[in-house]
């Protein structure tokens, strides 16, 4: 689809669509530039209010992800025209704009569809300083891999909807959801990374290869470094991957090469679609314990993962993963 786009003259357009990058970035002066992206999905949970704040939560994700600050938002709504639905609607939008306040964001407009089925999520803008944004071409040789969510929401969606979960299963996969990536984004850009991407539809696999591939590196990962979801790899074990993982794993198969001690289910939840994941971290090794020794110390999970190394040639796979 984005093939179709014209190509941009613009000098201002500091990052547009030809490297997959979280967001778009337009200059407006010297010292500012404005982060702008936009993110809308269908139910991932049942209670109204947690679907509007992840909904807020993963469409600020992309501006943390590329060092900005977000600033203000639209809301982007489909919904059900029938009166009965109307409170749940009345708790989405609730659970949106407490997210947004707590991201110190202001709500300023929007556009809302009638649909039969709800649809919720927001277009963002944010701000960052021209010499500091995180694009996906800044990956580093030698680089540490540091990432601040676990993996694995694309299967305990699926299970959750199977009735295969405890809820104390759904309060973590719910509360990991609706996480702002903030705190993170504000750590990583004071000690200073190499770049950055937040974890959502491509998975793992997927987003790391976006950036080995603007950047032309390569990386090496351990799977028993990746931190999963217990229950994850439980449903995982079971045979209960979602459509949209078994696809990821099909469309970046050539990319990666597993290592015969990679079990099935890590390939599977390495490629596994997030919603609202955590920030991958691309940090100088001399970097990688004040990153994750802050990060901890604001009760943000920092794993360790592998390393950027150089890139393996055309008929090579970018990505080496062993346990």
């Amino acid at each position: 689809m984005l093939g179709q786009l014209p190509e941009i003259t613009d000098p201002n357009v500091l990052v547009g669509a030809k490297n997959a990058d979280d967001a778009g970035v337009y200059r407006i002066t010297d010292q500012i530039a404005v982060v702008l992206t936009t993110d809308f999905f269908t139910p991932i949970v049942d209670n109204p209010y947690s679907f509007g704040a992840i909904a807020a939560a993963n469409s600020l994700s992309d501006v943390y992800a590329m060092g900005g600050i977000p600033t203000v938002a639209l809301n982007i709504a489909m919904f059900p025209s029938q009166p009965e639905f109307f409170s749940s609607l009345k708790q989405i939008m609730q659970g949106g704009i407490d997210k947004m306040a707590e991201a110190g964001v202001s709500i300023i407009g929007g556009h809302t569809i009638k649909d039969k089925e709800p649809k919720y999520g927001f277009a963002v803008m944010g701000l960052v300083h021209p010499d500091k944004i995180l694009d996906n071409t800044k990956a580093r040789l030698g680089d540490s891999l540091i990432l601040t969510k676990k993996i694995g929401t694309g299967v305990l969606s699926t299970g959750i909807k199977a009735g295969k979960c405890e809820q104390a299963t759904i309060d973590e996969f719910t509360n990991s959801m609706s996480m702002l990536n903030k705190t993170a984004s504000e750590i990583m850009m004071k000690i200073g990374v190499s770049t950055a991407t937040d974890i959502t539809g491509f998975g793992l696999i997927g987003h790391l290869n976006e950036v080995l591939s603007a950047s032309g590196c390569g990386a090496r990962l351990h799977s028993d470094k990746v931190p999963f979801f217990a229950e994850a790899v439980r449903l995982g074990e079971m045979g209960i991957i979602p459509g949209g993982t078994k696809a990821n794993f099909k469309t970046y198969e050539k990319s990666v090469s597993w290592s015969s001690d990679v079990s099935d289910v890590a390939k599977m939840l390495m490629n596994d679609a997030q919603t609202s994941g955590g920030l991958l971290i691309f940090v100088p090794s001399e970097k990688r314990p004040a990153l994750i020794e802050s990060l901890q110390a604001a009760g943000i999970l920092a794993a360790h993962l592998g390393e950027v190394v150089k890139s393996k040639t055309a008929e090579e796979a970018r990505i080496l993963v062993e346990r």
